[in-house]
């Protein structure tokens, strides 16, 4: 019977007991997730949780006691440095033991002991849910109206920007003077400014004409000559 038994002595001495409890520890506080029976994760988290518990308080008081007990260097540093400072705001149960099932052969109770803090997949933050609201039938007219709303907002919002456009199109084509020979002849410009001119059109018609007028003149008197010299 099993009366008064508190600690499982997992099938082994005192010293290999305590041996293998401060391989594991170690081995637990190095890569913050390991494998093994129930067993023996339930007695290493008894070991360990109350080293844990020491480390928080950093003096050399309590590291040579967590040394008397883990007997590896590297080890505390890293647990009274890193480890210390993720688990600073917890106040116990810094373990935690993943059941995965039977091992075969012996049909063992396998588990993953791990470290609470180092878990990203288990984390306090819970996705907010959204909140279910309750639509009425004239749910999708009012989607409808805000849509139109939204797409007579953007109308509205367009044309000032077209006009934006206009502005600026007006102001680089802005109309050039035109100047006549006759007003730069009245009006005699310094040399140093230079004047672009343009002639008219209607000008150039007007000097064609008077050129073709005297031709015109000229066949006129050529035909009387011809008519003096038949009679």
């Amino acid at each position: 019977m099993r009366h008064g038994k508190k600690i499982n002595s997992l099938g082994r001495k005192a010293a290999h007991r305590k041996a293998m409890l401060s391989n594991m520890a170690c081995s637990l506080i190095e890569h913050k997730r390991i494998k093994t029976t129930v067993a023996k994760a339930k007695a290493l988290r008894k070991y360990l949780e109350p080293l844990i518990t020491k480390s928080k308080n950093d003096t050399t008081h309590s590291r040579r006691i967590v040394f008397s007990h883990l007997r590896q260097k590297q080890i505390i540093t890293e647990l009274f440095g890193e480890v210390a400072s993720k688990v600073a705001d917890r106040q116990g149960g810094y373990t935690r033991i993943l059941r995965l099932g039977n091992r075969l052969g012996d049909n063992a109770e396998m588990c993953l002991i791990e470290l609470v803090d180092y878990n990203e997949i288990y984390t306090n933050e819970k996705p907010k849910k959204s909140k279910s609201t309750r639509r009425s039938r004239g749910g999708s007219k009012k989607i409808a109206q805000a849509e139109v709303d939204t797409d007579s907002t953007q109308n509205v919002a367009t044309p000032s920007s077209e006009s934006e456009q206009s502005d600026s199109t007006d102001d680089n084509t802005k109309p050039v003077e035109v100047v006549s020979k006759d007003k730069v002849e009245e009006n005699p410009v310094n040399e140093d400014v230079t004047v672009s001119i343009q002639e008219d059109p209607n000008d150039e018609k007007n000097e064609d004409q008077e050129i073709e007028t005297p031709k015109t003149e000229e066949v006129n008197e050529s035909t009387e000559k011809k008519e003096d010299k038949s009679e």
